[in-house]
């Protein structure tokens, strides 16, 4: 392992090649992470860095994402399968259908679609900043794509007409209130932390609703010693590394991204050392949807 580590160092020097790694990947992915982080940090660090190539370490609706930010670097993504169930629920074309039915209702895209979607959007979020770039809108109905759960935790926040799409996460919809509950009665000490990608029921019973750059951070700063994490398991190994001093319990064990774990440090290596595995998005579209991207990051400063 040490080996594979060091070969993979290597040709990171000489590619002069950053890391960004969700929050969701594998121990051994985390842990050679220059950036570690949620969809915006990450959007944040891609634009910013010097660095020639972005490995980006997550799903391909994230490296694209980077791509657009980034035209003038190489994005790797080292598996090019790892995708998104929920943006591959919305297109450009249905999205297109319902704009034509909401005509002049601005659209506000979850981070998590395509560039093609995003093309079609007024507006990008994520997780962390999608109250605030929904209550920044000067209209009084928007149409939200493509997580019907995150928009349902939006319009609870804002006195917006919200126009959902019916989209979800199939790992959040996984956890459900039972697991929950069930946790609890194990756990009763322990505060609830839930990523609002989850049910209604589940936010209804979690203390926190949280990015998971939020609940990392939450729970450094908690005084409490135990805690119930309502998302990707994932995220768990960064938890527990950061507070070593605390206890984390996942809401269900069934809340797992395979797409998330598709990346291996092998991949990592073959992609630097052929510089393959490359996304780039067409020019047409990365104009449309960079618009839509840079609105929300000058918002979440």
């Amino acid at each position: 392992m040490n080996r594979l580590i060091d070969k993979i160092l290597d040709l990171k020097k000489k590619r002069n090649a950053i890391f960004l790694v969700h929050n969701y990947q594998p121990p051994e992915i985390q842990n050679i992470a220059d950036i570690l982080g949620d969809s915006l940090d990450l959007s944040r660090k891609a634009k910013e860095s010097s660095a020639k190539t972005i490995v980006f370490c997550g799903v391909h609706f994230m490296a694209e994402t980077a791509s657009i930010l980034c035209p003038d670097k190489e994005v790797l993504l080292p598996e090019l399968a790892a995708g998104c169930p929920m943006a591959d629920m919305v297109t450009g074309k249905k999205l297109r259908d319902l704009k034509k039915k909401h005509p002049g209702v601005p659209v506000v895209c979850y981070i998590n679609t395509t560039a093609e979607v995003k093309a079609e959007s007024d507006i990008c979020c994520t997780s962390a900043n999608a109250v605030k770039i929904v209550n920044s809108i000067d209209a009084d109905k928007i149409i939200f794509v493509p997580d019907k759960n995150l928009g349902h935790y939006v319009s609870t926040k804002t006195k917006k007409d919200i126009i959902l799409w019916d989209g979800y996460c199939p790992v959040h919809v996984a956890i459900s209130a039972r697991h929950v509950l069930d946790a609890k009665k194990k756990h009763p000490n322990a505060e609830v932390l839930a990523h609002p990608e989850c049910t209604p029921d589940v936010v209804d019973l979690a203390d926190k609703i949280l990015s998971t750059t939020g609940i990392c951070a939450y729970a450094k700063e908690s005084k409490n010693k135990e805690f119930i994490i309502g998302t990707e398991l994932g995220i768990i190994y960064r938890l527990k590394k950061e507070n070593p001093d605390k206890s984390f319990y996942p809401a269900s064990e069934s809340a797992v991204c395979q797409n998330m774990k598709k990346i291996t440090l092998e991949k990592i290596l073959w992609a630097l050392e052929d510089m393959k595995f490359k996304v780039t998005v067409e020019e047409n579209i990365s104009k449309k949807a960079i618009g839509c991207i840079d609105k929300m990051l000058k918002l979440s400063i």
